[in-house]
């Protein structure tokens, strides 16, 4: 069973909690928190998420904030870490295809095209493509880190 390290801030709660729920059979969760409603900040979970994902090259992370954006940013600082934000079955299919992302990122507050359970379950399932012309430029990416 695939190892998903899940982290969310006060706005992603909720849908957490439901993806959680709905994919329990599939995945084996590894809940960072947060563990309510109360206000918390979205980078500590960004970071906690990003830490674990960054160390284990088998497991995948998500993140949930209020629209998804900030905490993306937030998981993106964290080395080794690939997070695209999904709003669409078809963005997370190709974070993961195209970009090798480890980590997505989704939108505990906003309205998004797709079931945003069905958006996570599609990036948790959907393998990098390794095609020539996605890995150079995963490498690319990983360049970049490296030097700065």
């Amino acid at each position: 069973m695939r190892k998903v390290v899940i982290g969310s801030d006060h706005a992603g709660y909720s849908l957490k909690e439901r993806i959680k729920q709905v994919l329990d059979d599939e995945f084996e969760f590894i809940d960072v928190g947060t563990d309510s409603e109360e206000a918390a900040d979205y980078p500590i979970y960004a970071n906690l998420v990003g830490q674990q994902v960054a160390v284990s090259p088998d497991a995948l992370g998500v993140v949930i904030c209020g629209n998804g954006v900030g905490i993306c940013i937030a998981a993106n600082k964290v080395n080794g870490v690939r997070c695209g934000l999904a709003y669409s079955i078809e963005t997370a299919k190709q974070a993961r295809q195209h970009n090798n992302a480890n980590v997505v990122s989704v939108g505990g507050r906003s309205s998004m095209m797709d079931d945003p359970v069905d958006i996570v379950r599609t990036f948790l399932t959907t393998d990098f493509s390794g095609e020539e012309r996605h890995a150079k430029r995963v490498e690319e990416i990983m360049d970049i880190e490296r030097n700065n």
